[in-house]
C-alpha cells in the first residue's frame, strides 16, 4: 500500500481517494526579516523558493491575478523529495516553499512559517490517494488501514 500525491496514471492497482490538499506559500518569520516579504507574485522571482524535485515536480507555482489563474516560474537554490524535508528548510529560514496546508498548519499556528501572497492564492487542490493491489483479494489488513487512513485524514484533507 502507497499513499500517491496528485493525479494517478492508469494502473491496475486499486485506489482510494483519501481527500485533497490545498497548498500555501509560506516562510519562516525570519527569512522574512531578512530578504523581505513578497507583495505580489514577480518579488518571487528575487526570492529563493525551495521546491521538490521529483518528476512530476512542478516548476511553477500558480497565482491567482486579476482573476485568471497565472503560473510563475520559481527558482530556489535548494530541491528536495520530501515535503516535511522543505517544510523544515523553510521553518530554518532556508526560503519560501509551497506545501499542503496539512503539513505546515501547525508550524502556521506555532508562528514558525507565515502565509505570504494569500490574495493570489488560488485554493488549487491535490488529491491524495491510497494506492495498493487487490480488488477482491486485497488482504483484510490492508483494507483495515486504508480505512483507518480514510477515517484519520477525513478532516485534515477536504
Amino acid at each position: 500500500m502507497a499513499v500517491r500525491f496528485g493525479k494517478l496514471p492508469d494502473s491496475s492497482l486499486m485506489a482510494r481517494k483519501l481527500g485533497e490538499v490545498k497548498r500555501v506559500v509560506t516562510a519562516s518569520p525570519d527569512y522574512l526579516a531578512r530578504f523581505g516579504t513578497p507583495t505580489r507574485p514577480e518579488d518571487l522571482l528575487s526570492h529563493n523558493c525551495l521546491h521538490f524535485n521529483f518528476l512530476r515536480a512542478e516548476t511553477s507555482w500558480p497565482f491567482l491575478v486579476n482573476g485568471v489563474v497565472e503560473w510563475l516560474p520559481i527558482k530556489g537554490g535548494i530541491e528536495a523529495n520530501s515535503g516535511e524535508t522543505l517544510g523544515q528548510l523553510a521553518r530554518l529560514g532556508m526560503g519560501i516553499v509551497r506545501l499542503g496546508e496539512f503539513l505546515i498548519d501547525p508550524d502556521i499556528k506555532a508562528g514558525r512559517l507565515v502565509p505570504i501572497l494569500q490574495d493570489f492564492n488560488p485554493h488549487d487542490a491535490e488529491e491524495v490517494h491510497a494506492v495498493f493491489v487487490g480488488g477482491s483479494n486485497t488482504p483484510a489488513r490492508v483494507r483495515a488501514f486504508v480505512d483507518f487512513l480514510a477515517e484519520r485524514l477525513r478532516d485534515r484533507m477536504q
